[in-house]
């Protein structure tokens, strides 16, 4: 992959031709019996006159205000009773305090173990929990990215206001609690509930949710590569009702299936499908069911900024129409990521992304492919449309600074009083392809070999908050500066 990342950076000198237009995380190596491994996270203190092995006489938790400490204890592979290889010990505490760390309920994670006089083992773990309910005011461009809305002529029109809010560890069980009031240009209500674990054992959760929106406006084609919009005076173009309930299976803490059954009603204005007949085939109107099943392996050492692990998830959906004479859609995604330490604060990251959709007739509404959640980065302007593609990132970050934790001074609360800030300087280089049997003309970028090189600047900071700063080449000969707030691999 390093050599693919190479190549591309000097295959894309030359610009091209212009269109038209979980769980045990892995674990850290094993140390000898009884030293305490570099990272002070995990505290061992040694035990004297005993053997290679220990039992464990009690797993203590701290810090747990709201979380239940059964949620906590179903997370663990170590129990009372357990006799533990004291040359194994320092792996297995720092793979289980990475198991409470990433249920991101915490804002640290600590674990301690003491040897009794008696050579048993005392196991303590301390978390520092977070704030669990966030009241967010919504005040959001309404379009896929920022250059998207910077390219609309009535963009200042395009905003949505309101309250998005969101009661993570609900009930002290790790659920969470999700509604959105939107306002503005899109109006939506939406009420989301997920448990991913219910019952002694935390394996079997469920989750669902309703949702309704409308837009003013509707993207109802697409010409020389970019969305075209229908706005009409006094009306909604597209109006969206969507209700969803389903079953989580947890095989392990690191492996997670879904099922989702969920019923759509879809329908837009007269003029939309003058103007494009293969919006909805034809129609105005359209409703249908979803039946969903995605499996996710995550073995990240940590889910906002991976540096290390892997990554890998399926999705298999099958929609149904309600409506006679539409054919049925079955769609298959795969996405893999990999992630290595090099040494010397060098990381290099991969992802290979790919999805393939089977159906008699594809309409419009159903062809996104690359520019919406899936994006060869520097193409962010553009969308196309297809039935399959496949997609390449990949990166080498360099870790500029740690600063671990900046202290906020007057603030008593240790929930939000300590902020975290880590920048990353990173190299990349995506490669894309959408294949769209008959694609209409005036679109030159589907059936063809996407790439782009790029410089990015990333910072990790509160709350799992990743910012992205690059500057982007692609494959056209285009540059410019683009600005993302989710880590893109």
């Amino acid at each position: 992959m390093l050599g693919v990342l190479l190549f591309l950076l000097g295959w894309l000198a030359g610009p091209g031709p212009a269109p038209a237009d979980t769980l045990p995380l892995r674990a850290t190596r094993a140390l000898p019996p009884v030293v305490a491994p570099t990272d002070t996270l995990v505290r061992i203190l040694p035990c004297t006159g005993g053997g290679a092995r220990a039992r464990v006489a009690a797993v203590l938790l701290v810090g747990n205000r709201v979380t239940r400490a059964r949620i906590l204890r179903a997370e663990l592979n170590i129990r009372e009773g357990d006799t533990l290889d004291l040359a194994e010990l320092p792996a297995r505490l720092e793979a289980n305090r990475r198991r409470l760390f990433n249920l991101q309920l915490f804002h640290a994670v600590l674990v301690q173990a003491s040897c009794q006089g008696n050579g048993q083992l005392v196991l303590l773990f301390v978390v520092q929990e977070r704030l669990y309910t966030f009241p967010v005011p919504i005040f959001s461009i309404a379009d896929r990215n920022f250059r998207s809305w910077l390219d609309r002529p009535d963009r200042w029109r395009r905003l949505d206001y309101g309250l998005h809010l969101v009661r993570n560890n609900f009930r002290g069980r790790n659920e969470q609690l999700t509604a959105n009031l939107q306002l503005g240009f899109n109006p939506k209500y939406e009420v989301f509930y997920e448990a991913p674990g219910l019952g002694r054992t935390r394996r079997v959760g469920v989750g669902g949710g309703f949702s309704f929106s409308q837009s003013r406006s509707v993207d109802f084609r697409t010409l020389d590569d970019r969305l075209q919009a229908y706005r009409p005076a006094d009306a909604y173009a597209i109006q969206r009702l969507y209700a969803s309930g389903g079953l989580r299976l947890r095989h392990t803490v690191q492996f997670l299936t879904a099922f989702d059954v969920s019923y759509h009603r879809e329908q837009i204005l007269d003029s939309v499908n003058f103007d494009n007949l293969n919006y909805f085939l034809g129609r105005t109107a359209r409703e249908f069911l979803d039946f969903s099943l995605v499996s996710t392996l995550n073995q990240r050492n940590t889910f906002a900024y991976p540096l290390t692990g892997q990554f890998a998830q399926g999705l298999l959906a099958h929609r149904v129409f309600l409506n006679p004479d539409l054919p049925a859609l079955t769609t298959l995604r795969l996405v893999y990521d990999h992630y290595f330490s090099l040494g010397h604060r060098f990381y290099y990251a991969f992802e290979l992304n790919g999805q393939v959709r089977l159906t008699r007739a594809l309409a419009y509404a159903d062809a996104r492919a690359l520019g919406n959640d899936a994006l060869v980065r520097g193409y962010d302007a553009y969308v196309v449309d297809g039935r399959h593609y496949g997609l390449v990132q990949q990166g080498v970050s360099y870790r500029l600074f740690n600063a671990s934790e900046i202290h906020l001074a007057g603030i008593n609360n240790p929930k939000i009083n300590t902020i975290p800030l880590v920048a990353y300087l990173n190299l990349f280089a995506d490669a894309g392809y959408v294949v769209a049997p008959g694609a209409p003309p005036g679109n030159q970028l589907p059936n063809r070999l996407l790439r782009s090189v790029g410089l990015g600047l990333h910072l990790v900071t509160y709350y799992d908050r990743v910012f992205t700063l690059e500057y982007t080449l692609n494959g056209l000969g285009q540059a410019g500066y683009f600005f993302r707030s989710t880590f893109p691999i």
